[in-house]
C-alpha cells in the first residue's frame, strides 16, 4: 500500500507526522510519499501529482484553515479542486483540515489535530481493506469524542413512524 501525504507550512501542528505514525502501525508494509506545501490551495496539485506521477492508491491531505471569511473562501475553492482530483484519478483524497474557530484554546486545537490525524490514518486504511463499512452509521467523529448512533441495531425489526 502507497499513500500520499500532503501537508502545509500554514499549518501549527504537523498533523502528518501523526497519521504516518498511525498508518504505519496499521499497516507496518505501507509505503508514505510526502509532499510539503506552502498552504491549502497548492494541495490539488500536490495531491494530483501524488496519484499520478507517483503512483500512490490513495493521499491523505492536511490542512489548516485560518478564521478569516479569506481563508474559508479558500478553503471550500481548494476542497472543490481536491474532489476534482479524486474524479480524475478515480482514487480517494482524505482531507484532514483543522479550522482554528472549532476550538476555543491552543491546546484544544492541538488536540483536535492529533486525533483528527489518527483516525483519519486509521479509516484510510480500512477505508483501502474494504473494513470501514462495519463502522457505517456508529456516529464517529475525527477530532472530537464519537457521539454514537442514535438508535440501536435493531435488526430485522420493523419501526413504525
Amino acid at each position: 500500500m502507497k499513500i500520499g501525504i500532503v501537508d502545509t507550512t500554514f499549518a501549527r501542528v504537523d498533523m502528518a507526522k501523526y497519521a504516518i505514525l498511525e498508518l504505519q502501525e496499521l499497516n507496518p508494509k505501507t509505503v508514505i510519499e510526502r509532499i510539503t506545501v506552502p498552504g491549502f490551495k497548492n494541495t490539488p496539485w500536490a495531491a494530483k501529482l501524488l496519484l499520478t506521477e507517483r503512483e500512490c492508491d490513495a493521499v491523505m491531505v492536511f490542512g489548516w484553515i485560518g478564521k478569516s471569511i479569506t481563508d474559508k473562501i479558500t478553503y471550500a475553492v481548494a476542497s472543490m479542486g481536491l474532489i476534482l482530483v479524486q474524479l480524475e484519478t478515480g482514487k480517494p483524497i482524505i482531507d484532514v483540515t483543522v479550522h482554528e474557530d472549532e476550538a476555543e484554546t491552543e491546546e484544544e486545537l492541538y488536540k483536535i489535530a492529533i486525533d483528527r490525524s489518527k483516525k483519519h490514518a486509521r479509516n484510510l486504511i480500512l477505508m483501502l481493506k474494504n473494513e470501514l463499512t462495519k463502522w457505517a452509521g456508529k456516529g464517529l467523529r475525527q477530532g472530537k469524542p464519537d457521539v454514537g448512533p442514535i438508535l440501536e441495531d435493531l435488526g430485522d425489526k420493523y419501526i413504525e413512524w
